[in-house]
Parts: structure tokens; C-alpha cells; sequence
């Protein structure tokens, strides 16, 4: 790549020579149209990398995008502090602040438009393929190409809004291309489609009763996302792999392709568990691989011809890794990659909190929930209670694995009870609980935050009025909507990082801090529409979902909102909105910091700043809370 546009550099015959030719495959690449590498929005939402071009399986043909995002309109971020470019600025021009433009698509705005294009190798020739009842170019996002043995390729496109799914089909030998399969989830459930990447390609293998080529997807059965296997290539009835009242995790993980054997991570005992499981080509000898006798939650690899598997599991138990074999391979193979000793003598070397599974029924929903309790808990303590929030679509903060993370140092080293509750809107307790909050994001999750801790403060241990929420990012969306609906009832005391206020400011996907305070992705427009339509087409719902109630959240004791400056996924546009408001309302109650030229992850000199608001908050519970 150079210049934003596609080369192909070609080897001498005897691989031993130097380069000695180049083909320029599009000359007009520059500032707003770019070849083979995705733009910003792309990169980050879609591709998760840099690279947006696909290789044949032959070598013959190269596919890569084009996008266009002359349309895309521009956001300023200041930097006051440092200089990130590295430049000097000219003389006399040094006291003002560094300034960066990036093409960020807000809800509603204009967002890059895509296209396919084609190398063919032998006829050096760059062509495109019109497709029969395609997307219009304003309401299409391509989010998958995947090749076949020959010269087929299957490409996953959705409308902007994310609910209605094409599958098509391209013929690079024809040049031609149709949509293969439809499916409209909004009139299904209402819902949407996430990003995926975990469409697999099947050959035909007609020895062994495969004589058609075809391609394993997740579908809808019943409310829950499966397997389903597409053959041939344009069919558009699956054969059902999976079914039940549980969902398959980004499957499949491999596929042995000699025997028809399709692996698999999957709920089926317990959403906040992961195992492995296999299942036949003709949906046959479904069963699991991991111990399902036992609780665990497991992540795994497979090796090319699915014989072997890297296992790693993550908890409840100290996590370890080993590679095993499969029925695919050598079942009696077992090596020990990592055990973990050494975690396991620190651990038992401290006192940890001790963690603590249970459900709670709201409105007729099995919502997951980890409490976290102090060492030496003593029940007839009265315990204070930090509800520790994520709650953005799809997520999934409870999980049986092992994590000694900022909550647990809260929950032993400050003493308090950590609560953690994955609401309606979050991942793998089913469709009707997850698509509940689409339109409307906010009101359900925080309905559910404040009715969970609503039951833990009726419990012995708990003092009801000693009751916090923190949350990053949606979290810290979540941390604002749940005091503004609940008004001071319930909640004394909060903090908000690097909140989304308004969802018309937002085009990110909020990423949820307790896995990592360094991820900073900053995604396009395609997040928010996903989940609240375009606000062309869901004004009220935008409006609905917006921290606007100045009055509402004056009724807690106090609450802290944290942001850092040069925020490049959610901007700090969002928390200065929200103080005009404060502002405006003559609301005293909070607190601010904000963090100069720091982005999404508030690193910017700043080394793991949990430990800076664990002293500034986490001990105001205890004083400030008590002012009541």
C-alpha cells in the first residue's frame, strides 16, 4: 500500500531474485478515498486492523475495498499539553494548542461509502461487480468477505441501521453477483445484527457425502444465536447444527474438514460459562469436549486440521493452558503449557474477596449477578455496596473466570461489598432480553441496576443507605442514567468516566473498562445506529435516552464526573453538554476532573489512574454518604 492505493509486487520464479516488478493497481487513491486499507471508521468497527484486502485462494484474484468518505464530516480535538504529531511548531505559534481533525460520523451524519473492487492477475485487468438488489450505496456496510476453493466469494453486508442481513454470492469468473440469502431481523425480534467474522467456508467433498461447496453462519432459532450450515453456496434454509435455550460464542472455532466435525464455544450450561463442544456436519454427535461436570469457562485455538487444540481455562480456579488432542487427532495427547503455580502461591498468599454467584427475576428476566464480598465478611456487619456498571449491548461483565481486578482490590482492600448485575441489553441470557433496550438504550439497564440494588439493600449485611455506582465509558453512561432515574431513592453516591450523555454526540462503541483501561477504540456511527436507529428515524428515542433530568440527579448525595480532553471516542463534547445543564439548573452536588490531552483510556501521564480515583472516591462513601 502507498498513498492509499493498491500495489502488487510479484516474486522472481526462483524465489531467490530480487523484486523485480510492480503493478499499480489504482491510481486516483488520496486524502478521502482510499484502496485496500480501510478508513477510520472501518478500521476500528469492522476490520479491527489495517488491511482491507482478500487474496483468492488460487493467487488469481485480489478483492480489497474502496471507500470513499469525502462526505464524512470532521471533529476537532485539541491537545493543550503535548504535542502528538511530533512537529515543532513555527515561531510565535508554540503557546497554541496542537489541533487534529479525524472523520468521525456521528449518528445521523454521512458515513464512508464502500464498494468491492477486483485484480485479475492474469488478464491484469481492475473491475467491479454490480450486484442484483444491492444496498443502496447511503445504506450499505460491508462487513465480511470470505473466499471459496474456486472463484466464489460470499460477502456480508447489512442496511446502516443493522437489521437487515444480505448474503451475497460473487462469481469473479462471470463478474457477476446476487443476494443469496435476506433476513430482516426487525421484523423477527425487533433487534439487530452484530459484526461478525466467523463465516467459514466448506468445500465439497463428495466422497464423503458432501457434494456441494458451502459455509457455516450463526443464525436466530427460537431466540437464540446457533449454527447453521449453508449448502450449497446459495441456499438459503440451513442445516441446524445447534439448538436449545443457550447460545454458540463466535463459532465456529474450527472445523475438521476430513472427518465433518464443527467445534465450538457455547453457554449451554450457563451463560456465564464458556465450553467447548463438537457437533457433525448433519447436525449429528453433538457433545462436549471440556467438563461440563465442572464449572469453568474456557477459550480455545485449533490447530489447521483441528487435531489438536490449545485449551485455555480461565477460571473460576487458578487459569492454566494446555494443548490436548481431539476426536479429530491423538484424544490420549496432553501437554501442559502452563500451570500457574506461581499465581497460585501469590494468591494464597493474600487475602482475597470472595466471589459469590447468584440470579435476581426482574419483570420476568434471569438476570446474571457477582457480589463480590470482603475477606473475613461478617454477616452482621452493615456493609456499603459499590454496584460496579457496563451494561452496553451484548456485553457480559459476569463471568465465571478468574479476575483480580479493580473491584476485587475495592471489595478487600476498602472492605466493601462489590455488586455487579448484567442487565437487559447485555449478551447470552437470549434475544428478548437483549434486544429489550434497542431504541430506548438506558431506561431498562438502569431499571435494572436500581431494582437489583434494591434487593441487596433489604439484606442483612447491607446498609441501604451507603449505596454507589461506578462506571466507564457505557458505564459511565449507565452511572448518569440510573441516578437520574432513580432520583436519590436508592443510590447515594456515583461516578461517571468518560460518559456518553447524548447519544447524537456518539458514533463510538464504549468499551467496557474493567477488562482493560488501556483499550481505546474509537468506532464509527455504526454502533449507535445499531442499537438506536438513526435519530432521523427515532427522534424521541434519542431524546429519551439523553442525560437531560439536572433536578433528578441533584437528589444523591454527590457523584463525580471524569473526562479526558482529547477523548477521540467519546468526546468530551458529551460530559460539557452535561455540565451546561448541571450549570443551568443551579445543580451543586458534583464533582469534575478532567484529564488534559488524555483520550478514552485517561493515560496520558497517568499510570493505571484507578488508583487515582480509588482515593478520591472510594472513601468519600464513607464520609460524604453519611451526611444523610
Amino acid at each position: 500500500m502507498k498513498d492509499n492505493n493498491v500495489f502488487i509486487r510479484q516474486l522472481g520464479l526462483d524465489l531467490t531474485s530480487e523484486y523485480y516488478s510492480v503493478i499499480q493497481v489504482t491510481k486516483d487513491g488520496g486524502a478521502n478515498l482510499f484502496y485496500g486499507i480501510p478508513d477510520w471508521v472501518y478500521e476500528e468497527e469492522v476490520f479491527s486492523g489495517n488491511s482491507a484486502l482478500w487474496w483468492s485462494q488460487d493467487g488469481e484474484f485480489l478483492t480489497f475495498l474502496r471507500t470513499n468518505e469525502t462526505e464524512v464530516p470532521e471533529y476537532p480535538i485539541q491537545y493543550f499539553v503535548s504535542r502528538p504529531s511530533g512537529n515543532s511548531p513555527p515561531d510565535g505559534l508554540e503557546n497554541y494548542p496542537e489541533l487534529e481533525f479525524i472523520k468521525y460520523p456521528k449518528a445521523g451524519a454521512p458515513n464512508p461509502v464502500v464498494h468491492l473492487r477486483f485484480y485479475d492477475l492474469k488478464k491484469k485487468e481492475d473491475f467491479a461487480v454490480t450486484v442484483e438488489n444491492d444496498f443502496p450505496d447511503d445504506d450499505r456496510l460491508i462487513t465480511e468477505v470470505v473466499w471459496s476453493d474456486g472463484k466464489h466469494l460470499l460477502v456480508r453486508e447489512t442496511n446502516r441501521e443493522s437489521d437487515v442481513l444480505r448474503m451475497v454470492l460473487i462469481d469473479v469468473g462471470t463478474r457477476s453477483g446476487k443476494v443469496v440469502r435476506e433476513v430482516d431481523i426487525s421484523a423477527i425480534d425487533g433487534g439487530w445484527f452484530e459484526v461478525s467474522k466467523n463465516t467459514r467456508y466448506i468445500p465439497a467433498d463428495p466422497a464423503n457425502g458432501r457434494p456441494h461447496e458451502g459455509y457455516i453462519d450463526t443464525v436466530i432459532h427460537e431466540g437464540y444465536d446457533h449454527l447453521g450450515y449453508f449448502t450449497p453456496l446459495d441456499n438459503k434454509d440451513p442445516i441446524l447444527l445447534t439448538s436449545g435455550q443457550w447460545e454458540v460464542v463466535e463459532a465456529p472455532s474450527a472445523v475438521d474438514i476430513k472427518n465433518g466435525i464443527v467445534y465450538f464455544v457455547a453457554t449451554k450450561k450457563s451463560p456465564i460459562e464458556r465450553h467447548i463442544y463438537s457437533v457433525k456436519l448433519d447436525g449429528s454427535d453433538f457433545h462436549p469436549v471440556t467438563d461440563t461436570t465442572k464449572d469453568g469457562r474456557y477459550e480455545v485455538s485449533f490447530s489447521k486440521l483441528s487435531g489438536y487444540a490449545l485449551l485455555t481455562y480461565e477460571g473460576p480456579g487458578i487459569p492454566w493452558q494446555k494443548v490436548v488432542g481431539t476426536p479429530s487427532g491423538d484424544q490420549s495427547f496432553v501437554k501442559d503449557i502452563e500451570k500457574n503455580k506461581g499465581l497460585a502461591t501469590l494468591a494464597a498468599k493474600h487475602e482475597l474477596p470472595t466471589f459469590h454467584y447468584s440470579t435476581v427475576n426482574i419483570d420476568g428476566f434471569d438476570l446474571q449477578v457477582v457480589e463480590r464480598r470482603p475477606p473475613h465478611f461478617n454477616k452482621k456487619r452493615k456493609y456499603p455496596v459499590l454496584f460496579q456498571v457496563y451494561g452496553g449491548p451484548g456485553s457480559q461483565q459476569v463471568s465465571k473466570s478468574f479476575s483480580i481486578d479493580f473491584q476485587a482490590y475495592i471489595a478487600a482492600g476498602l472492605e466493601y461489598i462489590v455488586v455487579t448485575v448484567d442487565g437487559r441489553g447485555t449478551g447470552f441470557i437470549g434475544r428478548k432480553a437483549r434486544v429489550a433496550v434497542r431504541g430506548n438504550l438506558g431506561y431498562w439497564e438502569a431499571h435494572d441496576q436500581i431494582e437489583t440494588a434494591r434487593i441487596w439493600g433489604k439484606k442483612n449485611y447491607v446498609d441501604e443507605k451507603r449505596i454507589a455506582i461506578w462506571g466507564w465509558s457505557y458505564g459511565g453512561f449507565m452511572t448518569l442514567k440510573t441516578l437520574e432515574l432513580d432520583a436519590g431513592r436508592t443510590f447515594s453516591y456515583g461516578m461517571a468516566v468518560a460518559p456518553v450523555t447524548d447519544w447524537r454526540f456518539y458514533g463510538s462503541s464504549p468499551l467496557p473498562s474493567t477488562v482493560d483501561f488501556s483499550a481505546n477504540a474509537a468506532i464509527d456511527s455504526i454502533y449507535t445506529e445499531r442499537y438506536m436507529h438513526t435519530p432521523q428515524h427515532n427522534q424521541q428515542g434519542y431524546s429519551n435516552a439523553t442525560i437531560s433530568d439536572a433536578q433528578a440527579l441533584s437528589k444523591s448525595v454527590r457523584f463525580l464526573l471524569m473526562h479526558g480532553v482529547a477523548d477521540d471516542n467519546v468526546h468530551m463534547q458529551n460530559s460539557l453538554a452535561l455540565l451546561d445543564k448541571l450549570d443551568l439548573a443551579s445543580v451543586e452536588n458534583y464533582d469534575v476532573h478532567v484529564f488534559p490531552d488524555s483520550d478514552h483510556s485517561i493515560y496520558f501521564r497517568m499510570f493505571l489512574p484507578c488508583f487515582f480515583f480509588t482515593l478520591f472516591i472510594f472513601s468519600c462513601p464513607y464520609e460524604v454518604l453519611n451526611m444523610r
